[in-house]
């Protein structure tokens, strides 16, 4: 296990209470944990600016699967040697939401820098109709 050191945080009175309502929607079962896991994040957060790190990445589209090519595109890219010699596609799920559009995400590991290039280059495909990027730290 995990050695533990005790730490003292002062907040005044309203910061303190405005925190506990948060942990609580969020169901933590104790302060210490909700700030362990802001620490971590920021962490992580700090870790990402750097182009190099390792990552981490979910690309989230939706997109008329009539669009042309679009389907093609997003496969061929998929099973491509050519994405950046830092990057792997690790998986992706396909999920049909009506008779037009489809939700694709797509799981990529590699540097930050080529993840954030090769996520952009997606989300800007003709025929996306909505996109985001979620990308961790490992």
């Amino acid at each position: 296990m995990t050695q533990l050191e005790r730490i003292g945080v002062s907040l005044d009175k309203e910061l303190l209470s405005m925190f506990d309502e948060l942990i609580g929607k969020r169901g933590y079962q104790s302060r210490s944990e909700a700030l362990r896991d802001l620490v971590r994040r920021e962490l992580s957060e700090e870790r990402l600016s750097d182009p190099k790190a390792k990552g981490v990445a979910a690309v989230f589209l939706v997109y008329d699967h009539h669009s042309t090519k679009l389907t093609d595109k997003l496969i061929a890219l998929q099973h491509s040697h050519s994405l950046a010699s830092s990057l792997q596609v690790i998986s992706s799920l396909h999920v049909h939401l009506d008779e037009h559009d489809c939700l694709e995400v797509i799981v990529i590991r590699g540097q930050v820098g080529e993840i954030n290039k090769v996520a952009q280059s997606i989300l800007s495909m003709k025929g996306v109709k909505l996109g985001r990027l979620n990308v961790v730290a490992t």
